[in-house]
């Protein structure tokens, strides 16, 4: 998305503070991942399937060609910043161009795409964004980021076991490799970061779980470009940086028995029925 970010991110991937990252292709910055990733072929890179351009002052726009005026766009022509706006308006077709356009160029560019993800957690907004993210999965042979969790608290029983109707899609459960997704969200103070990881990550029974982290750098790009907007803006995305970066979160980690794995050891657990990366 922006220098600081990739900065942060290549970093923590390299000396294994996290173990995959989203690639956000309609962001600015995106030629700079395609060089690192090219000089690390072996890391797990996923696609944040990006419908929204959510900085006031740092816009992108649609990988498909969309112009202005279609349901995707604002009257500059960038993404739109509004989830809603884009549920609202976009077609199914529209939608799914613009997905299939940023999966294809980076998969023209080489990048090794090990799963499916969205930014701002658009594709959850309503059933028809669901459905086309869920087709983006089966067509390209991708496992997404869909939560154990959430499909059992709003899903509704079929006559399969373990397949659960969700979003107007019948979901088999063994297709999904994360029991819950969990993230630091607004309202904590800087002192008590490393504290509320702790205490999430300690009260989780065994499970899969996906853990979010925003890394970037509290510089000037990084200020200018979150300057009205300071969820997972600038100190934020520091504040993440040093927690996971940290001997004592390490330390946390070790002591606690956690196992750091990717999407590529997921995609081996997950049954050869289900979508695997090509």
């Amino acid at each position: 998305m922006a220098h600081s970010i990739d900065k942060a991110s290549f970093e923590a991937l390299e000396k294994g503070w996290v173990t995959s990252a989203g690639v956000l292709v309609p962001g600015p910055w995106f030629p700079e991942v395609l060089r690192w990733s090219r000089s690390h072929p072996n890391s797990d890179l996923g696609m944040r399937l990006d419908l929204n351009a959510d900085w006031s002052s740092y816009r992108w726009r649609p990988v498909s060609g969309a112009q202005k005026g279609s349901g995707l766009t604002d009257p500059g022509g960038y993404l739109s910043s509004s989830q809603i706006f884009v549920s609202q308006h976009a077609t199914p077709a529209e939608v799914e161009s613009e997905l299939r356009a940023q999966i294809d160029m980076a998969k023209r560019a080489g990048i090794q795409i090990t799963h499916l993800d969205h930014h701002m957690r658009v594709m959850m907004v309503t059933p028809a964004l669901f459905q086309s993210y869920w087709k983006m999965g089966q067509e390209y042979g991708l496992p997404i980021v869909l939560p154990n969790q959430q499909v059992k608290l709003k899903g509704v029983a079929t006559q399969t076991p373990g397949v659960l109707k969700f979003g107007g899609i019948d979901v088999d459960l063994a297709s999904l490799p994360i029991d819950r997704e969990l993230e630091i969200m607004p309202g904590l103070a800087k002192q008590d970061w490393l504290s509320a990881y702790e205490k999430t990550l300690d009260a989780l029974p065994p499970g899969v779980y996906l853990l979010s982290v925003h890394l970037g750098y509290n510089d000037d790009e990084l200020q200018a470009m979150t300057w009205d907007h300071p969820s997972w803006g600038a100190e934020w995305r520091q504040n993440d940086l040093d927690v996971v970066s940290s001997p004592e979160f390490q330390k946390f980690l070790k002591d606690k028995g956690f196992i750091l794995v990717g999407w590529k050891d997921l995609q081996k657990a997950m049954p050869a029925q289900h979508p695997r990366a090509n």
